[in-house]
Formats: C-alpha cells, sequence, structure tokens
C-alpha cells in the first residue's frame, strides 16, 4: 500500500518512544510504501481535488539519521492507499480546519484514518461523558458557582481545560478549597471558557492506564503512566513513569464496551485513559504508547495496528 502520513516533522520525532514511527518501521517491513507531509502543506483549490506537497521516504535503521527522504513533490491524498493523520494535539482551529480539507479528501475518493468527521465528533475529554457508567463524578460547565457546588459535594476535586493535553493545565484542589476561586478564573477566563471537574480519584498513585483499542478490540496490555514524587500527573509528558501491565478484568469490560462503538464511528485506533475503574479521557488524535508497551511486554501493538490498516483498506476497496 502506499501510505501518507500526515503528522508533526519528523525533526520532532523522538523514535525511541514515538508511535507514529513504529507505525512507520512495521509498514515498511511489509513493504508499503511511505510519504509524510505535515497539516500546513495540505491544499484545496477551487475545482480541484484535496492535495499536499508530500515528501517519499525511507527508513534508514540508523538511531540518529533515521530517514531518507526524496524531494517534495504534489500528490493528491486520493492516490494513496490510507492517508494517516497523526498531527499531535492540541486540537486547535488549525487542526479543525484540517478535518474539513481532509473530509473533501474523503469525498475525492482518499481513506483516512481516523476518520475526520469522528476526529471532530470526539473531543477528547468531552466524548466521556456519553458513556456515564464508565465514568466517575463529573462536570463541564463555564460557571463558577457550579465548580464551587460540585467542590461542596465532593471535596477532593481536579479543574482541567477541555483543551489541555500532556496533563497541561491540570489542578488538584483538596478539601480546604484553597485557591479553588483563583484556578477557576484562571482555567474559565472569568466564565469565557468551559472547564472539566472531576472529583478526584484516590486510585490514580497506581497509574493512569491507557488502554488501547484498535480495530475496535482492545490490545492486550496497557502502559499505566504512574505519577511521581507530589506530582498528580501521570501523564508521561509530566514526568510519570510508564509501566506496561495487562488488562484488568474491568479494563478489559471497558474496551469491549466502547471499543465496538468507537471503530463503528471511524475510529480505527483509540487511547482509553482510566484510573481505578473509570474512563477520564478517549485519545482519537494520535494515540502513544506502542513502543513502551512493546518494549516491557513483547505485545506488538503497531503490527496488530497495520493489520487493523489493511484490513479497512481492503474493505473499503470492495
Amino acid at each position: 500500500m502506499k501510505l501518507l502520513f500526515i503528522a508533526d516533522p519528523l525533526q520532532s520525532f523522538k523514535i525511541c518512544k514515538d508511535t507514529t514511527f513504529a507505525m512507520m518501521r512495521t509498514a515498511q517491513q511489509r513493504t508499503h510504501t511511505l510519504t509524510v507531509c505535515e497539516v500546513r502543506h495540505i491544499t484545496w483549490q477551487r475545482g480541484s481535488p484535496v492535495s499536499a506537497q508530500v515528501r517519499d521516504i525511507q527508513l534508514t535503521g540508523d538511531p540518529i539519521h533515521w530517514y531518507a527522504a526524496e524531494a517534495q513533490r504534489s500528490a493528491m491524498l486520493a492516490d494513496f492507499d490510507a492517508v494517516l493523520m497523526r498531527k499531535d494535539p492540541p486540537f486547535d482551529s488549525e487542526y479543525f480546519y484540517a478535518t474539513h480539507l481532509l473530509e473533501q479528501a474523503e469525498r475525492d475518493g482518499a481513506r483516512v484514518f481516523n476518520r475526520p468527521r469522528a476526529l471532530r465528533d470526539h473531543p477528547e475529554k468531552l466524548a466521556i461523558m456519553e458513556f456515564p457508567q464508565f465514568i466517575g463524578p463529573t462536570l463541564v460547565t463555564r460557571e463558577a458557582a457550579d465548580i464551587q457546588r460540585f467542590h461542596a459535594e465532593h471535596q477532593d476535586i481536579i479543574l482541567k481545560p477541555l483543551d489541555g493535553m500532556g496533563g497541561m493545565g491540570i489542578f488538584r484542589v483538596g478539601p480546604d478549597g484553597l485557591n479553588l476561586g483563583s484556578i477557576t478564573e484562571t482555567l474559565n477566563r472569568h466564565g469565557a471558557q468551559s472547564v472539566m471537574v472531576q472529583k478526584f480519584l484516590p486510585e490514580i498513585v497506581e497509574g493512569d492506564k491507557r488502554v488501547l483499542i484498535i480495530g475496535g478490540k482492545p490490545v492486550p496490555f496497557c502502559l499505566a503512566r504512574i505519577p511521581q514524587g507530589s506530582e498528580v500527573r501521570g501523564n508521561l509528558a509530566a514526568g510519570g513513569k510508564g509501566v506496561a501491565r495487562p488488562l484488568s478484568a474491568r479494563d478489559r469490560e471497558i474496551g469491549e464496551a466502547l471499543g465496538p462503538v468507537l471503530h463503528e464511528r471511524g475510529l480505527l485506533l483509540t487511547g482509553i485513559d482510566v484510573i481505578g475503574d473509570c474512563v477520564t479521557e478517549i485519545n482519537v488524535t494520535s494515540p502513544t504508547c506502542f513502543q513502551e508497551i512493546f518494549d516491557q511486554t513483547g505485545c506488538d501493538a503497531a503490527s496488530l495496528f497495520i493489520d487493523a490498516l489493511e484490513a479497512a483498506v481492503a474493505s473499503l476497496r470492495r
């Protein structure tokens, strides 16, 4: 297959842990061809299919100079067997516009994974609200008074922006309510911006688990991101330690319940974050942790993903 990866600049990749790199490596091992571009390279001109300035690449096996790239060329997205949207968050206005360009590319005949409409329809924090049976007490609001009432009821709470990533902007407020007012003002911008508020889950000390769903099925191992020191955040970007573990019965229950629903909507790969028994986020933009799980368990999520991608493309060709 001819694969187009829409991703961040290649020079920013940390290939020892980058999931997109793991996908590329497995794809090349199976003799699929690799092409890359960034979101900024995508264009749509009146009367023409969506196209991009792309580069064909080959992985070299060298840990430093890890790819060799051909000269940039113009190509229609519909000319590829699959287009993989792997741009990292934040899901800002430019990402939003990119999903519209990619949806037009689908109308041109492109096969895009994850599907652009599904990316738009599943904001990573809000998406959990559709599955109340799997989440803890949660509130989304702009109103400071609502947040104060939620704190009065639950005492120990987490506040976070809806557009945050990597643990950025997450605050914990304990029973004393210290700084709740100023934290609320910072996050809701005096009522201009919505905030997610959740009851603090003490099971975070055992890790914020990333449960991967590929082709609607949970991967047998998750990565528990464990907070270090006095930190409340388990995110790897915030210094959390990643420990791979077999799925618990509850993790599997969550994966088997949500997986088919999300897959049916066009999400070939998702990353469900679980603390204790509760889902806290559903990651759809560029879920990670393939390499950490493989390095610790031998479970090859990249191969499972390319299996699912090959099956999805074959199904769409019929």
